[in-house]
């Protein structure tokens, strides 16, 4: 008796979901590893480079500005070459990079290795969720794709951790610190080789029976393709500002750029921050937030899992303005209460991270998911990476509270823009989800009728 038909949005999990996301999980750690190394690496490379402030900022944020072109560039492309040869292509660059970073004997260097590095992540954060969205069924698509934030954390995490015992190797322990992300980052390459293009990409470019093949060979012999009509017009991305979708794009660069700006320039000086808050007690502090990233991350999974979308943003949002408005005014003799506030600002903030992950794969419709996904990140790391830049000569200049009222303010804006704008995509087929006009309000995506990619 032959087997009932699903539809790919409804397939079960198998092997090949499982390496797929463990293969993107990979490119995430990768992340997390190499912008987390940083903040420790400078500490020995301010003085013996005799970095200015403005250098420490440039430095810290060279990945993040290669992550903005990255997203932006590799992103449009994988939307016209396809998603698999990018999957591959970007992690050639971060290798290659990673290495060089050992001999670099100057600022300019090492700030155009990091930018290089950034530049195949960036690429990796457009096409990573894109394909992994397009393959995964929906009840596990959010818990899936929000589960990023908790691979980046223990990559930021395990930096750190390592960071601080390669310590002991002395003045040059930074080379060793910056090119230990060569070990995940080969491995990852060498496993990407060889995987297959996004079905729903081929189908949107005319090639059914390429993607017949391949969801039958990986997925299952009885699941039916979402539609089996190429797309009438090729996206293009200018598409991403039209009427109908301009919301949305101003909306999940908002909302992404809210929230990693502040974590990012936070949390890659963060043991400087604690020392000039007077928080810092040896390696107590730092080791107690730090952890509180991953219990937040693998928190936020449970979240994205048990309540809206649209709620869990907007209450983690109102949470992290009132904590973060807290640390910038509370006096340094309050310490007890600040360190409370600090920690609980930490768990939320890695908490909701998750979302930036599973939002914006579900905001944009094939054509233009991988561009889509990468505008949004390329703006939120142009903004990390100005905040990150920024960070260092604002409290040179200003003072500490100065600067976090600033990023305060930063989470007020997309506490605001949150509010009003925000979709709930719950539950919903990746067509229904990104189908909706603008012009519709997000309470009722819900109900959209579903539209063919």
């Amino acid at each position: 008796m032959a087997k009932s038909m699903i539809t790919l949005d409804d397939a079960p999990l198998n092997k090949f979901h499982f390496k797929m996301t463990a293969l993107t999980f990979g490119g995430h750690f990768t992340d997390g590893y190499v912008l987390g190394m940083i903040g420790i690496a400078l500490t020995l490379l301010t003085p013996q480079m005799d970095l200015n402030p403005l250098w420490i900022g440039l430095i810290g944020s060279s990945a993040l500005i290669g992550v903005f072109l990255g997203s932006l560039i590799l992103g449009r492309i994988a939307d016209i070459v396809g998603r698999q040869k990018i999957f591959a292509l970007n992690f050639v660059i971060i290798v290659l990079a990673s290495i060089l970073q050992y001999f670099a004997d100057s600022a300019v260097e090492l700030f155009i290795l990091r930018v290089l590095i950034g530049f195949g992540l960036g690429g990796d954060y457009s096409v990573g969720h894109t394909m992994l969205a397009e393959i995964l069924p929906r009840k596990n698509r959010g818990a899936i794709l929000g589960s990023f934030s908790v691979v980046w954390t223990f990559g930021f995490v395990l930096s750190n951790v390592v960071g601080f015992t390669l310590l002991t190797l002395g003045p040059d322990a930074w080379r060793w610190m910056l090119v230990s992300s060569v070990l995940p980052a080969s491995l990852i390459l060498i496993m990407r080789i060889g995987t297959p293009e996004s079905p729903r990409w081929l189908i949107n470019n005319g090639r059914v029976d390429e993607a017949k093949k391949i969801v039958k060979k990986y997925i299952g012999q009885n699941i039916a393709l979402d539609d089996e009509k190429p797309a009438e017009t090729k996206g293009n991305f200018a598409e991403l500002f039209s009427k109908k979708m301009r919301k949305r794009t101003a909306f999940n660069s908002i909302f992404y750029v809210c929230l990693v700006l502040p974590y990012f320039a936070i949390y890659t000086f963060l043991p400087s921050i604690l020392d000039t808050m007077g928080l810092s007690e040896g390696f107590g502090t730092d080791l107690l937030l730090n952890s509180m990233l991953i219990i937040g991350a693998l928190l936020g999974i449970l979240f994205t899992i048990k309540f809206s979308r649209r709620g869990f943003l907007n209450g983690s949002f109102i949470f992290l303005s009132v904590s973060l408005l807290l640390l910038s005014v509370l006096p340094s003799g309050y310490s007890i209460l600040m360190i409370i506030t600090f920690t609980a600002f930490t768990l939320i903030l890695s908490a909701v991270s998750n979302l930036t992950a599973a939002i914006p794969p579900e905001s944009f419709p094939t054509s233009v998911r991988s561009s889509g996904v990468g505008f949004a990140t390329a703006v939120s790391r142009l903004g990390s990476a100005i905040g990150t830049f920024l960070l260092p000569i604002s409290v040179s200049n200003f003072g500490i509270q100065s600067s976090m009222l600033a990023l305060t303010g930063v989470l007020v804006f997309g506490t605001i823009v949150s509010l009003a704008w925000a979709p709930e995509t719950k539950s919903l087929t990746l067509n229904e989800a990104s189908s909706t006009d603008d012009q519709d309000s997000s309470t009722k995506i819900a109900s959209t009728k579903e539209i063919r990619v």
